[in-house]
């Protein structure tokens, strides 16, 4: 990896905490052990998040390491949020729209920016929580002799974070559809094999009673594609690495994720599929979208975005990529690219959606 893309982050991150760090101290009424702690915590929960990431995690118990995940990864979100803020309080201090005492040693500064930030990250945990249903109707055009119904999702994310009670949470709502088949577009595992194999998620899975079909993302990459194939044989899960299998009328292309150097082409892994079949194509990235029109696929389902989770991460995902999260049409293709059901990191939702995507194929009048 060019040493560029590690430095550079590392520098906007150390920046962002020293400035948030200054601008709280100089909040804060004077008074020093108070301020003391505030920056000391603040540092903590940084050097929280270099822990997690090193693999420093592994070596704790369960309950510590997913404490010091949710910590360490809400603190990101939260750092963006007082940077964002305190710029904001800065212009408004420079064009006069404040007074000066309301930013420096200022008790009720400090209790506007608290309760600010309480109600916005509050609300954020509430919105991640609720999982919207987002129905789409797919034209058949004739391929498929019966309706199929059938639920996809994507970025579960299942490791310290998002553990076995959070995935029975969302495999209910699948149950409740009653879908012919359940759909995965990657990141099943975060970057840790260890958390779902010691609360044994795979079983809840197996209660489904469904066929389940996945593909791999660049998270389970991380956690390590061995582990991937461990998870999946234990759930019951038909893992797809550049193949194609049939169900009913229907021919599901799985491809291996880009962060695999070697995986197929599509053409290569779509040589000899059956082409009378309703061709639904599983790719958790969603990028070079003409790939998949050219083709011949009828349908595309991607991930990875999460459509950037918090405002307004969200801005730089649409500039980035042709679709970073919705609907897209393009010849006789249908895309869509889904903000995903779980969440990397910070339980938090701002301007963005959880979501399960619940897909009916029939005959249409269009």
């Amino acid at each position: 990896m060019n040493l560029y893309w590690i430095i550079f982050p590392l520098s906007l991150l150390l920046a962002g905490q020293y400035y948030a760090s200054l601008r709280v101290w100089q909040l804060l009424p004077d008074i020093l052990p108070l301020r003391i702690i505030a920056v000391v915590l603040m540092a903590v929960a940084l050097s929280l998040f270099f822990v997690s990431m090193s693999g420093l995690s592994e070596k704790m118990s369960l309950s510590l390491a997913k404490i010091c995940y949710e910590v360490s990864t809400s603190w990101l979100i939260i750092l963006l949020y007082l940077v964002m803020l305190f710029g904001v309080l800065d212009l408004a201090l420079v064009t006069h729209l404040i007074p000066r005492n309301f930013v420096r040693e200022s008790v009720v500064g400090s209790w506007a920016v608290l309760t600010f930030m309480g109600g916005i990250f509050s609300y954020a945990h509430w919105n991640y929580n609720q999982k919207r249903r987002v129905e789409i109707t797919l034209d058949s055009r004739g391929k498929v002799q019966q309706p199929l119904k059938l639920v996809m999702i994507s970025d579960l994310h299942l490791g310290y974070h998002n553990d076995r009670n959070d995935l029975r949470r969302w495999l209910e709502l699948v149950k409740k559809e009653k879908p012919d088949a359940l759909l995965i577009a990657g990141d099943l595992l975060d970057r840790a094999m260890r958390p779902v194999r010691e609360e044994g998620s795979a079983e809840e899975f197996r209660q489904l009673g469904i066929p389940v079909y996945a593909i791999l993302g660049n998270h389970d990459y991380y956690a390590g594609e061995s582990g991937d194939k461990e998870f999946c044989k234990q759930a019951g899960i038909q893992l797809l690495q550049d193949s194609v299998i049939y169900f009913g009328d229907v021919a599901i292309v799985g491809r291996d994720d880009r962060t695999n150097a070697q995986r197929k082409s599509l053409q290569d892994v779509m040589t000899g599929i059956d082409r009378t079949k309703y061709i639904i194509g599983l790719d958790h990235q969603p990028y070079h979208l003409e790939e998949v029109e050219q083709n011949g696929v009828d349908f595309a389902f991607a991930g990875h975005t999460h459509n950037g989770q918090v405002w307004p991460l969200n801005w730089i995902v649409k500039a980035l990529y042709e679709k970073g999260f919705g609907s897209l049409t393009k010849g006789q293709t249908h895309y869509y690219i889904s903000s995903g059901i779980g969440i990397w990191g910070a339980k938090f939702r701002i301007g963005t959606q959880s979501e399960y995507i619940v897909a009916r194929i029939e005959a249409t009048n269009n």
